[in-house]
């Protein structure tokens, strides 16, 4: 008889880090090379355009480019001690730094000897990211989406004068002819395509519409005799740019500080990069993976500092691509950086870039900036505009920064030093966001945080309130009903704002059934209104101001499901969002049995509690509104 087989158990693989034969690496990492291409060349390009640099040093700062970006990427994918996240991230230099990056350059007088402060301050920036990378999911309560929304849209704002310059600038000679149609037509013609293929072309063609957008606007060119390769010839077959090519680097500290700004908005987009690619490859983010993501940004920026490129973050389109694809092999990402290094050995290569006529380049930068805006645009749309604080911080920065960027000749206004805050924009959009974002919601605080009244109150001071002074300030998150404002008030002391929270959520999930059925009744019909028209059971715009009918439908199903359930119909309508499915959720509970819809209407109740809390509480949703819906899984 022979002895059973003992099989040894085999090791589970995430995708992740699953390793795939390598024509499949060599071939998915091309394709995010390509996906990746255009955006990653276009900066050092638009960079060495404004400060004037010559087109032979322009092929040196694209090879530095795609070398860095090869290494910075590998570093994220591989990792190694606390270093990278090891998840399919593609690194990229961030458009975030391209008009501070300019505006440093001309402040000290342009050219390739300018360049050297801009290099300081981005290994300065990149050694700040990297010692700040262990706390700095603290530091997001700081970068709530009204200041990130703000930034990105100040960013895409400020950077399209950038690109309209490139379209009207003459290819041959470099100087600005907005009156001449010839590259009028040249940069509408290249929108004209990247539109067309995004319109034709789904998956993987549209993540790389920009990319033929400026193959098929330079072919057009050189056809009609606007692009040459002169240069091309001249250029060495293989080269190496080589670390610190225009000379020590020097540091200038207002240079610095606005570095460092930009590096904290591209760590928050890091951040959110990583728990998007997170949820795509289905592996759980921690506040550790948040650490290595940001010493790893840090860590390449120094590096970019040191090759003669700048500040690095997650490339968003290949974070899409990831998805788009279902290849979620981080060695695909690593395959990719080891192809962007052999790139960076091709002077060639960078040369044909270099080439691009300005308006062809100018016309994709035009549509790629004004998506950074609109991406910003997004962010702000979750953000509650009815509290004044808000919109004060969006408006002011953004004027600060279009006045800024429209005449930036004020910063001669200020002493030498200073005047660098004003010379771009984005700095002073970025401060003031910043800044104003503090006064209004962090300054002030003593006893704990202040939590309620408008930033009035303390967590201290809740703690020691009356059960009167309590249901005074709280007793609108639970409909001020008495027995579920006792029992939150019975769970004092509260250790924090998720403490409080939880005190009310337990009231009211926790109460008897005659309790239950109370906090039911306590909420007014949908549809009821006050003597003077006024909605009374309105947490949100999808039931205010309705005409008539719509009010008529309301009155209708709320009248039928009382009939039938003998109490109120109570609709989370902030999640509805949308009449219409406010309308078909309410008739579709309908045949619910009533212990069930009991069930949904606390369920319901609890949402409600859960915005109005959220509404009330100044420190209950710092971040989480935005596209950081997964933070509290890093506490």
């Amino acid at each position: 008889m022979s002895a059973p087989v003992t099989q040894t158990p085999r090791k589970r693989v995430h995708p992740v880090d699953e390793v795939l034969p390598l024509p499949k690496l060599a071939t998915y990492g091309f394709q995010h090379v390509v996906a990746f291409y255009a955006g990653a060349v276009l900066v050092p390009i638009i960079i060495a355009g404004a400060i004037s640099l010559p087109q032979e040093e322009l092929v040196k700062l694209i090879t530095a480019d795609l070398f860095t970006c090869g290494i910075a990427s590998i570093i994220q994918a591989v990792g190694f001690w606390k270093v990278g996240v090891r998840l399919p991230l593609l690194q990229g230099v961030t458009f975030a730094g391209v008009s501070p990056i300019i505006a440093i350059s001309l402040a000290h007088g342009g050219g390739a000897a300018s360049l050297l402060y801009v290099y300081g301050a981005v290994i300065v920036a990149g050694v700040f990211t990297f010692l700040i990378a262990p706390i700095f999911v603290k530091l997001l309560r700081f970068f709530p989406p009204v200041v990130t929304g703000t930034l990105i849209t100040i960013i895409g704002l400020c950077l399209v004068p950038v690109g309209a310059g490139d379209a009207v600038t003459n290819p041959a000679t470099g100087e600005h002819d907005p009156t001449n149609i010839r590259w009028l037509l040249y940069a509408l013609g290249t929108i004209a395509v990247i539109v067309a293929i995004q319109r034709i072309f789904r998956g993987f063609m549209a993540t790389i519409a920009v990319l033929l957008g400026l193959v098929i606007g330079c072919a057009v060119a050189f056809a009609l005799g606007d692009m040459n390769f002169d240069k091309v010839g001249a250029a060495a077959p293989i080269g190496f740019t080589q670390p610190f090519l225009f000379g020590m680097p020097k540091f200038d500290v207002v240079a610095c500080i606005t570095m460092i700004i930009i590096l904290l908005i591209t760590a928050v987009e890091s951040t959110g990069s990583t728990m998007a690619t997170g949820e795509i490859v289905g592996k759980r983010i921690k506040a550790a993976d948040i650490g290595n993501v940001l010493r790893a940004d840090g860590l390449a920026t120094v590096i970019g500092g040191v090759f003669n490129s700048f500040p690095y973050t997650a490339f968003s389109e290949n974070v899409g691509l990831v998805r788009l694809t279902g290849v979620k092999s981080r060695w695909v990402v690593a395959a990719a950086g080891v192809i962007m290094i052999i790139l960076g050995f091709l002077p060639k290569v960078a040369a044909i870039v270099s080439s691009i006529p300005n308006p062809v380049l100018g016309g994709a930068a035009l549509t790629l900036f004004a998506t950074v805006a609109v991406v910003g645009i997004q962010t702000l749309g979750k953000v509650d505009f009815t509290d004044h604080r808000n919109l004060i911080i969006v408006t002011t920065s953004l004027a600060l920064a279009l006045w800024v960027t429209s005449y930036p000749d004020v910063a001669k206004a200020l002493p030498p030093g200073v005047d660098l805050l004003f010379g771009s924009g984005i700095s002073i959009g970025a401060i003031a966001a910043i800044l104003l974002n503090i006064v209004f919601f962090h300054l002030g605080i003593s006893k704990g945080p202040r939590v309620a009244g408008g930033g009035t109150i303390s967590l201290g001071e809740v703690n020691s309130m009356t059960q009167e002074r309590f249901t005074e300030v709280f007793g609108h998150v639970v409909q001020d009903v008495p027995w579920a404002v006792e029992r939150a008030f019975e769970q004092r002391p509260f250790a924090d704002t998720r403490a409080l929270r939880e005190a009310f959520q337990d009231a009211v999930l926790t109460g008897s059934t005659e309790q239950q059925l109370q906090l039911m009744n306590a909420f007014h019909d949908l549809g009821a209104e006050d003597e003077t028209g006024h909605a009374l059971a309105v947490d949100h715009v999808a039931l205010s101001n309705l005409a008539e009918e719509d009010h008529n439908d309301v009155v209708e199903l709320a009248g039928a499901y009382r009939e039938h359930f003998g109490f109120p119909l109570v609709i989370c309508a902030r999640e509805t969002e949308h009449f219409d499915r406010v309308i078909k959720n309410g008739w579709s509970r309908m045949d619910n049995s009533t212990p069930a819809e009991k069930a949904f209407a606390l369920i319901e109740i609890a949402k409600i509690a859960n915005y109005r809390f959220d509404d009330l509480v100044a420190d209950a949703n710092p971040i989480a509104a935005a596209r950081f819906g997964r933070l509290n899984e890093l506490q």
